[in-house]
């Protein structure tokens, strides 16, 4: 499909290992039932991922944080690590995965730490400074204090909810330094006008029907 980055959240189990994972509870996505954060590695192990997408996802697992890079590694592809913690596991999360990151990945051009929790991001910018970071931001309205928020956590991209962007918000996150990435944008209608407002970056679940509708840069 052309595309070069991908964005997955990770989340610990019990037993402290970093899987990818989105939701808080096992449910809408597995065989499993409960709290992800009350499931061991060995739990996570026993779960069917797939079915609920497709039929020909179906006997997919979970995979490690550990497993994941290296299959991004082998095809040359950038990530963006979001650290997702469940409630009260903002600190431990981002510790063990950068831990974790720091042993095996070594491009640092094509890696950015994200994460709507401030103390994970704190500890990303504590612990990795030389790895680049990115300010997350959803919800409907835009926060006040979103550049003093990008200086503390000395980002380089600010990741907006695709509801918040206007003309003027690109605009004014462009002049400040800060390249802009909007995330979820499945429509090319949107993207193409994103694009031109000057949107660096696009999150999407369809990037092939994305990319073809943006408009060709000479």
């Amino acid at each position: 499909m052309g595309v070069e980055w991908v964005e997955f959240d990770v989340m610990l189990t019990k037993d402290d290992v970093p899987i990818l994972f989105h939701d808080d509870t096992l449910e809408r996505t597995t065989n499993g039932h409960g709290l992800v954060a009350e499931a061991t590695i060995e739990d996570i192990r026993q779960l069917e991922a797939g079915s609920w997408f497709g039929d020909s996802f179906s006997g997919v697992k979970i995979p490690t944080l550990e497993e994941a890079v290296d299959v991004l590694i082998q095809r040359g592809l950038g990530l963006n690590l979001e650290i997702k913690p469940t409630p009260g596991r903002e600190k431990e999360t981002a510790e063990i995965a950068l831990d974790i990151l720091s042993q095996i990945w070594d491009d640092h051009d094509r890696l950015l730490i994200s994460s709507f929790q401030p103390v994970s991001l704190e500890i990303a910018r504590d612990m990795a400074t030389d790895w680049a970071r990115g300010l997350l931001i959803g919800g409907d309205a835009m926060p006040e204090n979103w550049q003093q928020q990008a200086e503390y956590f000395d980002v380089k991209t600010v990741n907006l909810g695709s509801r918040l962007v206007t003309r003027e918000i690109v605009e004014d996150i462009s002049d400040a330094g800060y390249s802009v990435l909007v995330y979820t944008v499945n429509e090319p209608d949107e993207a193409r006008k994103f694009q031109s407002w000057g949107v660096d970056t696009l999150f999407s679940d369809a990037p092939d029907v994305v990319k073809d509708g943006l408009l060709t840069v000479h």
